[in-house]
């Protein structure tokens, strides 16, 4: 069961929660020194005493973060930077650009 568990709606579309997901970690990597890598649509990322997944779809991101021992006690201050650096991503991307709707066809 993952000490930190965060799922976020968005309508950033695959490619860009994928985008806004790099951009998150990549600030988190600058904080925390995380590194992390992409299988399909997950991104697992690891440093010592913190292991966690972030699963993209079109529509959602699901965040989970296990922490060691030592950094449970910090668990507080890690959720509360995760989490502001979630909304933050997500508020400066570009939402995705919607599918034109199928063409009716009229009646003769």
């Amino acid at each position: 069961m993952p000490d930190i568990a965060l799922i976020r709606q968005h309508h950033l579309g695959l490619k860009g929660a994928k985008a806004a997901a790099d951009k998150m970690v990549a600030t988190l990597d600058e904080k925390f020194d995380l590194s992390g890598d992409w299988s399909g649509n997950t991104l697992s990322f690891s440093r010592p005493g913190v292991t966690g997944n972030l699963t993209v779809s079109e529509t959602e991101m699901v965040l989970e973060v296990t922490l060691g021992f030592m950094l449970k006690m910090m668990k507080a201050p890690i959720e509360k930077a995760v989490h502001e650096q979630l909304e933050k991503v997500l508020k400066e991307a570009p939402v995705a650009a919607k599918k034109p709707a199928a063409a009716k066809k009229k009646s003769p």
